[in-house]
């Protein structure tokens, strides 16, 4: 069925996942190479266009905060002999003639433009020819021997680094992150650098019903207006809490529509992209790193319904990428990179979560597109120094990795199998509710005036935000900390109001291990319980509209937070109906009376799983994650029910989880592995040019002039042209990139003499015979492709689609017995998956 299928499973079975690609170039980036700017000729497809990726509108003519790879100093890719041999031929001719010397690469062949995608196979097939020459070269002397030795070190050295970097960035914005938020209610006189808990630490005047009041931390209205208590003292308290919430979000968003539009948001969605094949200059950049890890402590600090461990992901990955540029391997090949972020994802889950085997799995099950063995041991080690640096930093103070790490100790019964699976349900529920009102209002945001007073924006929902926040002490304090209450099992010792129960009449009453048997609820509960209600509708309504606002912004902690909420309040419920009803059928020989049944934090710490379940749709990860976090190996069935349940329920109301719908809402050409192609069509019917559409521009083997090459290129928009034997045969040969066309042009005539636009250009190996007075001809046949990937114009879609994602193809030359028929770019077959899903086809932006 396929001219390729021999070819394709001897040398390039890669088991790569999928990778944008696209033929229709959005532009090329300024300062390169002198002349060869983009001409204009597709329409909207201009340089000076102003595109807004993840809710920063660039303009693709400035410069990157990190060069384009291996750029600068010409240090660029090379058409080196040992690749030309596999991938597009050796470079031919001699004499003058010649176009460029192997010992000489070409500077910038073999690269790529911004917002294009990369070419899978030819970069894993460089990475072999590298590999092979370094081998074969070992043999030969010591020094040899020890770069080889050295080269395959490499890789663990800088997984080694890149866990030192992120764990020692993540440990610091725990520190600040915490300092800060306590900043909005207070001042420690002995050091303003502590925060609450640390300042009370060394005091010996705190009681164990107020631990957290001592002389040396005092409220900012006992600095201003000399007492804590009435009503004036709290409208002071009320009004430094707005004013901190408004000037650290006001820093935030300053800082980065300023210095680095990227670093707003997650990340998470544009890392799934960048390593799916998409190029994004500058995503991953040192200015990117500075100003999100800056911006994510004051955006966690004000307040905002914000967790920061989404964008730790995207700090982790900066991080890696700016030491990819330390190692030659990882610099000059975007796939050997790409390895390294995947592991980078599982380094930002560890620090973040302090769960390196869920980290692992995260990056494994949902960023990740191409994943080999080596890149899961990789992560594995990347993940176990980070969090090891951080063990070692330990910002919260407790020699945990986390602030919730909790632990139960009374079993769960199986008749709790049923509460937990109706978490499940309304986490789904909520998850694809979320997202629908999320990615409506991001899509309001885009196409209305609101997107253009972002700074507006985040100060109006910050106001907001802390004005309903601060009157309720659950909404009051930080994410994480709130979730460490909700998980809390109360205990003899426990002053929480949701430990406000009516105390045992004995202490017989009391169970082992400090806990207590479940008890009538007290008046301190029941207003627990109120506030944790208003809290779970506040929590729920303004995340809609917190997350994808310009500042960083993570997922995980909001909606954990809601899930924990509702966990505590179905379980503080399930208790009491356990202890009022302990001789009905239900409880009646497993809970009886004096027996701890029933922990409600269990049932907060499966509500939180749910949520996050149903918003993101991780399963195995989510659930590793959540007992790392925990440390409840014994509850992983109710945690496994959970989630689960949380997923079926989201899918059935929705296929998309949070990040490939914002994928989806910013226009990237992310084929998603996850996704099934159930329609029957062919590649006939996707393949352009259509009917009606102007013939497939192509280049000839020998038949074409310089300059008709010059004419060609620079009156279309596409990034590479297919090589035929003549316009009249339309026989394929090869491939070529336009970017490597002109650049080779370019560098032909400064370098070569007699080049000119009457020369005549050749993709033959032999050079045919020319006229004695004709000017000498252009050679490209080392740029060509001798093996682009090629389908029948009967060949199914499905089936087309899944070459496209295995092998992360740019793009595929359509035949009919040998003669070509037309090509299909990744673009076009998201653009008709959109068209065959109702949605509007033109949604995707980017090649």
């Amino acid at each position: 069925m396929f001219r390729f299928v021999a070819s394709l499973y001897r040398n390039y079975a890669l088991g790569v996942d999928g990778a944008p690609g696209g033929m229709e170039n959005p532009g090329y980036s300024s300062g390169s190479f002198d002349g060869l700017h983009h001409p204009g000729a597709g329409g909207d497809d201009d340089d000076d266009e102003m595109v807004d990726i993840a809710g920063a509108t660039l303009d693709f003519s400035t410069t990157d905060d990190v060069p384009p790879l291996s750029s600068g100093g010409y240090d660029e890719y090379s058409v080196s002999s040992s690749v030309s041999s596999s991938r597009a031929g050796a470079m031919n001719g001699s004499g003058p003639t010649r176009l460029v010397d192997p010992l000489d690469p070409l500077p910038g062949v073999g690269t790529y433009e911004d917002f294009n995608t990369i070419d899978w196979v030819r970069e894993k097939s460089k990475d072999r020819d590298r590999h092979r020459e370094i081998t074969n070269k070992s043999r030969e002397s010591t020094m040899a021997l020890l770069h080889s030795v050295s080269d395959a070190f490499s890789g663990w050295l800088l997984m080694l680094l890149v866990g030192l970097m992120a764990g020692a960035l993540a440990g610091g914005i725990d520190i600040a992150a915490h300092w800060m938020t306590d900043l909005k209610e207070g001042v420690c006189l002995i050091g303003f650098w502590f925060n609450h808990e640390h300042c009370c630490w060394t005091s010996n005047e705190t009681t164990f019903q107020e631990r957290d009041q001592c002389p040396q931390w005092q409220s900012w209205a006992e600095l201003i207006a000399g007492t804590s208590k009435g009503p004036f003292a709290y409208i002071v308290n009320y009004l430094m809490y707005i004013f901190w919430a408004l000037l650290f979000a006001f820093l935030a968003v300053t800082l980065v529509r300023s210095f680095a539009p990227y670093a707003c948001g997650s990340g998470i969605p544009e890392i799934k992209t960048i390593l799916s094949g998409f190029i994004i200059r500058g995503y991953l950049g040192k200015w990117t790193l500075i100003i999100k890890t800056i911006t994510l402590v004051l955006a966690v600090s004000s307040g905002l319904s914000l967790g920061k461990e989404g964008p730790l992901v995207h700090v982790a990955c900066c991080c890696a990428n700016i030491l990819c540029h330390l190692f030659t391997k990882y610099r000059k090949n975007e796939a050997k990179r790409r390895e390294v972020l995947s592991a980078a994802a599982a380094v930002g889950v560890s620090v973040a979560f302090g769960a390196p085997i869920g980290g692992v799995l995260f990056s494994l099950e949902e960023v990740s597109y191409y994943f080999p063995l080596k890149t899961l041991w990789r992560s594995f080690f990347a993940a176990l120094v980070a969090a090891f640096t951080l063990r070692s930093i330990n910002p919260f103070g407790n020699s945990r990795l986390v602030l919730f790490y909790v632990e139960f100790h009374a079993p769960w019964h199986l008749v709790e199998l049923a509460p937990f699976i109706l978490l499940g349900i309304f986490g789904g529920l909520w998850g694809a509710l979320f997202i629908k009102a999320n990615i409506a209002w991001c899509r309001t945001r885009k196409t209305t005036r609101l997107g253009h007073y972002p700074v507006i924006e985040v100060l109006v929902v910050t106001a907001v935000t802390a004005l309903l926040a601060f009157p309720n002490s659950y909404t009051r304090m930080s994410g994480a900390e709130l979730i460490s209450e909700l998980f809390n099992d109360c205990s003899l010792l426990d002053s929480s109001q949701l430990c406000g129960y009516k105390q045992p009449v004995n202490t017989s009453e009391a169970g082992v291990d400090n806990s207590l048997a479940d008890r009538p609820a007290g008046q301190g509960l029941y207003t627990a319980l109120w506030q944790l209600a208003l809290a779970l509708i506040f929590k729920m309504l303004i995340t809609v509209i917190t997350f994808g606002m310009k500042v960083p912004s993570g997922l995980f902690i909001p909606s954990m937070a809601v899930g924990a909420i509702a966990g505590r309040l179905l379980g503080v419920g399930m208790e009491q109906l356990a202890y009022y009803n302990h001789d009905s059928l239900i409880f009646r020989g497993w809970c009886s009376p004096g027996a701890d049944c029933i922990t409600p934090g269990l049932y907060a710490m499966v509500g939180a799983a749910a949520c996050l379940g149903g918003v993101t749709r991780m399963t195995v990860s989510l659930v590793v994650i959540m007992f790392e976090l925990t440390g409840g190996l014994e509850y992983i069935v109710p945690l496994m029910a959970a989630t689960m349940t949380s997923k079926w329920v989201a899918d059935a109301l929705g296929r998309e989880g949070i990040y490939e719908a914002h994928i989806r809402l910013n226009g990237y050409p992310f084929l998603e592995p996850k996704e099934e192609f159930e329609h029957s069509s062919l590649a006939v019917d996707v393949m352009r040019p259509r009917r009606g559409d102007p013939a497939l521009a192509v280049l000839t083997q020998d038949g074409m002039t310089v300059g008709e090459v010059e004419t060609l290129v620079e009156s279309t928009h596409y990034s590479g042209f297919p090589v035929v034997v003549s316009q009249e045969s339309q026989r394929l040969v090869g491939f070529v990139l336009r970017r490597d066309v002109l650049i080779s042009i370019d560098n032909a005539r400064k370098r070569q003499d007699g080049i000119v636009s009457a020369s005549q250009v050749v993709f033959t190996e032999h050079t045919p015979a020319q006229p004695p007075e004709a000017p000498p001809p252009l050679r490209l046949r080392g740029i060509m492709d001798l093996s682009p990937f090629t389908v029948t114009d009967h060949t199914p879609m499905d089936i087309t689609v899944d070459i496209f994602r295995k092998l992360g193809l740019r793009q595929c030359l359509v035949t009919h017995n040998g003669r070509l028929l037309g090509i299909i770019t990744k673009k076009d077959i998201l653009k008709h998956m959109a068209q065959m899903a109702n949605r509007d086809p033109d949604s995707i932006l980017f090649n």
